[in-house]
């Protein structure tokens, strides 16, 4: 295998040897940094003070541009794309990944060398970790783009759009000169965000606002033998009423024996941990450190 950077810098392209769809090929491996390309208004819908912000509901005009010009993703796909028979894309298995297959695709089909009898050329590996099986798994059932995922991303990208871009002039211009100690050189608005930031406050509400309330637990220690004792558990849990706690109590404290009703026993076998997915490790980081 060899290695080195694309012209953007940035990218690395790996090149090897190796078999696929029945032939003897040279592969070429490299990446993106994220969406290839970003939506955004025409300059003249930039300039907040020339625009009323709810014409950029409907009124102001979209385009598609690079998202990082710095980058040179476009030619830089172009430029390693050229010459090219086939192309397997393993962006991420979600719906943003999907949208940048069709981005990468844009790029790179005009300079692929052209396709004869309608021979298919373009593959989408599918994947939930990036494991060897898996890996694997993935390249020998390769399947195809999703070009309505893709659509779906458009379409969610141009309402975070317009919906942001409008609310963030509106409601800065609004909050500018209300409050003294409020910097309202910008304040944002996202339709994601936004609502999420007010469930956060909801919750913080709650907890600042709650007030502990007394409760009684009724705990029984019995004596299995000399040596051994159990700590029963209550089936109520607790009570919040000290009286009825007392009653149960008393009642408690007359009996001298506690009968068993039925026992159960199984057999528990524990494997050995597997080396850790994206999602598993999510799964153990949270429950260990308690989040």
């Amino acid at each position: 295998m060899s290695s080195h950077k694309g012209l953007n810098g940035t990218c690395s392209v790996h090149e090897y040897s190796g078999t696929f769809a029945g032939q003897s090929v040279r592969f070429k491996m490299t990446s993106v940094c994220g969406h290839v390309m970003t939506l955004d208004f025409l300059g003249k819908y930039n300039k907040w003070d020339k625009v009323d912000p709810a014409e950029l509901f409907s009124q102001a005009p979209t385009e598609k541009k690079e998202a990082n010009p710095k980058l040179n993703m476009v030619k830089f796909l172009q430029v390693e794309g050229k010459g090219c028979d086939y192309i397997v894309l393993w962006l991420d298995c979600d719906k943003e990944g999907e949208n940048i297959c069709f981005e990468v695709l844009d790029a790179v089909l005009p300079v692929m060398n052209p396709t004869h009898g309608g021979e298919k050329t373009v593959y989408r590996a599918r994947f939930s970790s990036i494991t060897d099986t898996d890996i694997c798994a993935a390249m020998a059932r390769l399947g195809e783009p999703d070009h309505n995922e893709a659509l779906s991303v458009d379409a969610r990208q141009e309402l975070d759009l317009r919906i942001g871009c409008a609310f963030t002039r509106f409601q800065t211009k609004y909050f500018q000169g209300k409050y003294g100690n409020l910097d309202s050189s910008l304040i944002s608005f996202g339709p994601c965000q936004t609502p999420t930031l007010g469930f956060c406050v909801e919750r913080h509400d709650k907890i600042q606002s709650f007030k502990p309330e007394t409760y009684w637990v009724l705990q029984a220690k019995v004596n299995v033998d000399k040596d051994r004792s159990l700590l029963l558990d209550w089936d109520r849990v607790r009570v919040f009423d000290r009286e009825i706690a007392q009653m149960f109590l008393n009642l408690t404290k007359l009996e001298k024996e506690a009968q068993v009703e039925a026992t159960s026993k199984k057999e528990k076998a524990k494997q050995r941990p597997l080396a850790l997915n994206t999602v598993e490790m999510l799964r153990v980081a949270s429950s260990s450190l308690g989040m």
